[in-house]
Parts: C-alpha cells; structure tokens; sequence
C-alpha cells in the first residue's frame, strides 16, 4: 500500500510517493504483494520457468473469468503475457499443459494409490501400505488441517501416528479448569475416596485465578491441568479419526512449557525427542504444518524442529532418503492455488465427519483464547479454506468437489 496504494491518511507512507528521492528497503517477504513480484508480466519481461508460467495462467483464468482451456490468444495479450504467448505458444498448447499439471494434483489417495501407474500422481504407489506421522504443533491441528486426509489415510489402511508437539496449555480458558476439578471432586467422592487434597488444591486455584493479573503465569498446577485438557481431546480427536492409542505420542516440546505467550528458544532436547519419535516409527511421510501465520509463531518453531531432526537422521538413517514430507495449512492460511502439489478431494459425508473430529476439541470452540483477527471458529475456518480451494479448482475448469485439503511437497 505504502508503495503502490493510492496516497492517503491511512497509510501515511504513502505520501512518500510524492518525493523525487526515495528508496524503500525490503525483505522478499514485505515485497512479495509488489507487482513486480506478484505479477510481474504486467510490468516487465520474465524468465518463464514452470511455476511462473503455472501461476500466471491461473491468475489469467480468475482475471478474466474463464476456464484454463477457453483462455484465448487475446486475453494473453490483453493482460501481459504476451512475451508467453510469443516464446512458448501457440497458447492453446499452454493451457493443455497448465491444466494437466492442475489436474494431475488431484489425488483420493493421500498415501498413493497400489497398483496404479504413478508418473502422474504426487505420491508414491509404493509401498502400498505406508507408515505416516502427522506432525500437529497444538493439540487440534491435525484435525483442523487435515483431517479429511488424516481419516482417508486410516481408512485406506495405512500406519498413520499423530505426533503432538506441544501442550498447548496456555490455550485453554480459566473457568475450564475450575469446571475439571469439580468434576474431579465429585467423582472422587462418588467412588468413596477422601477429596480432602483435592479440595485443597482446588480452593488454591480460585484464590489464585481470583487474582490473577493479566499475561501472568499460571501455578504449575493450573498449567498441568490445562494441558490435561488439550490431551484428552486430543485424544479423541485422534480416535475418532480412527488411530489406535498406541499411534497417539505427546512430545511436550520443553521450548513451549513456560506457562506464557512467550516461548523459550528451540533447545538440543527438542530435536532429539523429535529424533527419538522418528526413529522408532522410521516413516515413508511426515505432514507437519507449514502455515507459519499462526499469532504466536509455534508453527514455524516446530517445523523447524522437524526440520533439523530429519536432516540429523539422514546422516545415519538410510530410511530417511525415501521419506517425504509434505506440508499442510490450517486456520490462518491457504497455499496459492499454483503452489499447491497434492489435493485431497472431500465429499459432502467427509466434511462432516472432519468436522465432528473439531468438535472433539471442545476447549477452543465457541471462543478460543487466541482467535486472531479472525472471528470465526476453526471449524468454520477450515470448512471455508476447503471450500474455496475446491471452488478455485472448479472455476479453473476442473472437477467440482465440495472441498479440497491442500498439500505442498518440502524437500528438506
């Protein structure tokens, strides 16, 4: 905006427009929305790898309202890509090309499809039954996420494990608490068990949530019985996606357990618990989360985490050259439609069903603590992310689904 926006009082910068000496000094990350950047054949000649050219036919086709195949020669020229059109049309045989890309992302079979000729599918045939982990970095992504997919890889007999990196303690409302330990109470002295302790522990918490200032930490009790919380629905999120208890591993990642929105930095037990993990189920995939938007940065912690303890692997692990990694995004993001390498069809019965695995995680529905700017639940989310992606793919002249989960290959 301060750049290219209109000059105005809400973006002050922007009357620095009016100047004759002015730079301005970005990382590629502020200057990716820039023209020259996001659409650049509208500004200057291009090297035309793959992904440009992928990405600027897609742009076309929302531009001018039209399916990839019905995108003429004119509406190349019209819209700057004219300098394509020249040096690898004709383009009708560029549309061919974009649209097969397109389609051959589209996938049922998450884990690769046995038997089938793979040449054209983002994953593997084989092996036909694979060990897979998701990596969820609070105790709802998973299902947030990829849940569709998570279920898909069950039900197609794979040997799926859900890795929770973090507690996620510090997301879980205080009258939450309070309600658990009553309920502990009652059940305590409903099987005849003194409660004397409880209650003592319990009247320490009122005292102390009575009191307690904003940001402050939490006693380790408060902490504990939070991330009780999180674990037990995580638990039967997972279940009800359909893995066994033996496939659900908590880490409680020690970077994340200050008890504050604040993290510690990422130490040598993070990575080696992630190892250990690792090496015990020696996967053929991870899926680990790769929207790094989330407000408080555990995202791309924990993808780094993941990252440094396969890299370490490789070194002695020789399972770790057939395996990949793909990443998801959730409640904050979606992929580019031309980014994204694999997606999983939903139909209408298997949104549903991701949607009740959600609501298992009943402590961040309603009103989650940290929502975002997002006002939305992340049920909501992430059936409006899925939605859009799959009407995206149906404008561009494909198949029409009721949702799509999306899927970007990381090469690490």
């Amino acid at each position: 905006k301060a750049v290219e926006g209109e000059i105005s009082g809400e973006v002050p910068a922007t009357f620095l427009q009016l100047s004759d000496n002015v730079e301005f000094v970005l990382d590629a990350d502020a200057a990716s929305a820039l023209t020259r950047f996001d659409t650049p054949w509208l500004v200057k000649d291009c090297v035309w790898d793959n992904l440009l050219k992928k990405k600027a036919v897609i742009w076309l086709s929302e531009a001018v309202g039209k399916p990839i195949l019905k995108l003429t020669e004119e509406d190349y020229n019209n819209h700057g890509m004219a300098q394509l059109a020249v040096e690898q049309g004709p383009v009708y045989e560029i549309n061919i090309d974009i649209f097969n890309q397109v389609q051959h992302t589209i996938t049922g079979w998450p884990g690769g499809k046995p038997g089938a000729d793979d040449s054209q599918r983002p994953e593997r045939a084989e092996p036909a039954h694979k060990r897979s982990i998701v990596f969820s970095p609070h105790p709802d992504d998973d299902v947030i996420s990829m849940g569709g997919t998570f279920i898909r890889l069950v039900d197609q007999g794979h040997d799926v494990h859900v890795a929770y990196q973090t507690s996620g303690n510090t997301a879980v409302w205080d009258d939450d608490v309070l309600r658990y330990m009553e309920f502990a109470i009652d059940f305590k002295a409903s099987v005849g068990e003194d409660t004397a302790k409880l209650k003592g522990i319990y009247e320490d918490m009122r005292k102390f949530i009575g009191t307690k200032l904003p940001n402050q930490v939490d006693t380790p009790e408060i902490r504990d019985v939070k991330g009780f919380i999180r674990k037990t629905e995580a638990i039967s999120g997972a279940r009800f996606a359909g893995l066994p208890d033996s496939n659900i591993h908590f880490q409680a990642l020690p970077f994340y357990e200050t008890g504050k929105t604040k993290k510690n930095a990422v130490g040598e037990e993070d990575i080696l618990l992630t190892m250990e993990l690792l090496k015990k189920i020696r996967p053929h995939q991870v899926f680990a989360a790769g929207d790094f938007a989330d407000p408080n940065g555990t995202h791309i912690v924990c993808f780094n985490i993941i990252i440094a303890a396969l890299r370490r692997l490789r070194e002695t692990e020789d399972w770790v050259n057939d395996c990949w990694m793909w990443l998801y995004r959730g409640a904050w993001q979606e992929f580019p439609t031309h980014e994204i390498e694999m997606a999983v069809p939903l139909s209408p019965a298997e949104v549903l069903h991701k949607r009740n695995a959600i609501f298992k995680h009943q402590s961040q529905k309603d009103r989650p603590v940290f929502p975002g700017d997002d006002a939305r639940e992340f049920w909501v989310r992430a059936e409006d992310r899925n939605r859009e992606t799959a009407q995206c793919y149906d404008k561009l002249g494909l198949a029409e689904y009721a949702a799509m989960e999306a899927f970007v290959r990381y090469y690490f």
